[in-house]
Order: structure tokens, then sequence, then C-alpha cells
């Protein structure tokens, strides 16, 4: 069931969408009777990271909802590890759009959630339109890089202390999260960043964030219920990755392409990092535009 919305940001409404997981929290644009768009957003970061392409969006007639996801919603914030596992993030994405009563929508995802945008659509892809994936590669080529890659794997063993349970918080959130600031780019505003420290420094909240880090180990074989990890998707897709990109390496962006079934599009942005949407934001804007227009 959805709630009124509320006045946000001017053209910008917070909305809150309830789920039988709990209720989102949402940011949401465009006229009701639009294309509908979901955006899932990344690690450390909440829906409003969207805001630029949210307000695009809304400028060319689509409806765009960008919720705060599992762990960064205090409605949704399960305290066991094992909640925060892909099976459960990807129940989120359609459940989120049966509550908005939409049959069909266009799934935008970055980090994180762009790892939950491809695993959906792999599972539902009669529900996905059209699916644009940013910095996240398809999760089978990232788990397959991980184990036979050592630039890959070297990458990744760099986050293995975002899962130390109670470690990984105390250090991120010293003086007054300093170290989390220094993780974002400098592309990000100081008040931007603020915003994102004080959402991480709710109780609790910080440890569900690392909590996707924890449930989802790429390393390993995946589970019985997620053999979407290692299924293409067959619906037009684009994938925009950043050339500095300390996360993904070159090779396992580059491969990609063969999970992909149906019409695809990589686009290397030069001189951008992980934080694509808010680094390259006009980058971000125009390809999404464009990939949406075509199909």
């Amino acid at each position: 069931m959805r709630s009124r919305p509320a006045p946000f940001e001017s053209d910008l409404t917070r909305q809150r969408i309830t789920t039988p997981a709990g209720t989102f929290d949402a940011i949401a644009t465009g006229p009701t009777t639009g294309r509908k768009v979901l955006l899932l957003h990344g690690a450390m970061e909440c829906g409003i990271e969207w805001r630029h392409q949210l307000r695009a969006l809304a400028a060319h007639g689509y409806r765009a909802v960008a919720p705060d996801l599992r762990g960064y919603s205090p409605g949704v914030r399960p305290r066991r590890a094992s909640a925060y596992g892909l099976d459960h993030v990807v129940r989120d994405v359609v459940e989120v759009a049966d509550a908005l009563e939409w049959t069909r929508f266009d799934l935008v995802g970055h980090g994180w959630g762009g790892i939950a945008a491809w695993v959906a659509t792999a599972r539902f892809p009669l529900r996905v339109r059209t699916v644009t994936a940013v910095s996240a590669p398809h999760p089978g080529a990232l788990a397959e890089a991980v184990r036979t890659d050592p630039d890959q794997r070297r990458r990744w063993t760099r986050l293995a202390h975002l899962r130390e349970p109670g470690v990984a918080e105390r250090a991120l959130l010293a003086d007054d999260g300093a170290r989390l600031r220094a993780g974002w780019p400098s592309a990000i505003p100081p008040e931007r960043a603020a915003q994102y420290v004080r959402k991480l420094s709710e109780p609790g909240a910080l440890t569900a964030a690392l909590n996707w880090y924890r449930a989802n180990d790429f390393a390993e074989e995946p589970a019985a219920n997620l053999t979407d990890l290692h299924r293409p998707v067959s619906v037009p897709t684009r994938y925009l990755w950043g050339e500095d990109d300390e996360v993904i390496s070159p090779d396992t962006a580059q491969a990609t392409g063969r999970w992909t079934t149906g019409p695809y599009w990589f686009e290397v942005l030069p001189g951008v990092g992980h934080y694509v949407p808010e680094e390259a934001p006009e980058a971000t804007t125009l390809h999404l535009l464009d990939h949406l227009a075509t199909y």
C-alpha cells in the first residue's frame, strides 16, 4: 500500500512504499502516468544519489522512483547478515514494483544496486523492459573473475576489511566518519557526503550496509537459489563503467558482454571512478535516456 508523497527538494517527493519485507523510504518524481523507471543505489549511498537522473527522467515524461534499499531504509533493516543475501534483495525489487502497481518497468542499478538489477532482470525478464547497469558487472562475470583473475581478486580482497563485524563499523564511524568521507571522490560535494554520513550513523544503518558485503561473497559458489548469478540477461542492456574504477577490473567489465543474449551496449567513461552517477552525472543521464528511448 502506498502512502501520500510529501514535498522534497522542489520537484522531488519523498514516498514510503510498504511491502511484505517492510516499508522502504524512496524519492519519486515525474508524471504517474509516465513509463516506469526504478533506480537502485550503490553502497554507502541512498536514493538521492540519482537526483540528477531523476530530474531528467521526469522532464522527459518518465515516472521515476529511487528507494533507499534494504538496510538503508529504517523500516527494512533486519539484524542478521544473512538477511542481506541477494535472494532477499531481488525479492525486494519485485515487491517494491508490486506495491507501486508496476507490471513492467525499466531497471537501473549502481554498485550493489547494479548487482541486484542484474539478478532481478535474469529472474524476472517479463517484468523488466530494459536494464542499465552502472559500475557493477554481471555477477557471473564478477564471480568468475574473483576466482580466476589475479587483478580482480586483488581488487575484491581490498574490501575484505568491510566484512569484519564491529571492527569495520568502529573504524568507519570514528572521528565523525572521517574514513567514510575519505572513501567518496571529490566530485561528491561535502554536503552530500555529510548527508550520507548522517544516514549511515543511524542506529544499525552502517552494519546493515556492510551486511551486503558479508552476505554475498563472490569468491564462493552461489547458493542453489541463486543460480541466476550465472544466468545471462536477455533484455536490452547498457553497461556503464568508469575507467578509473578501483573495484572492478577492465577484464571483468569487458567480460560482462558474454553474460547477455539481447541487445547490449558497453560504454567506458574515461577519467571516472566507481561512483559514476555522481562523478559523471550528465554522461550517465544521457546514456540512460538514450537507452530508454531506443527500447
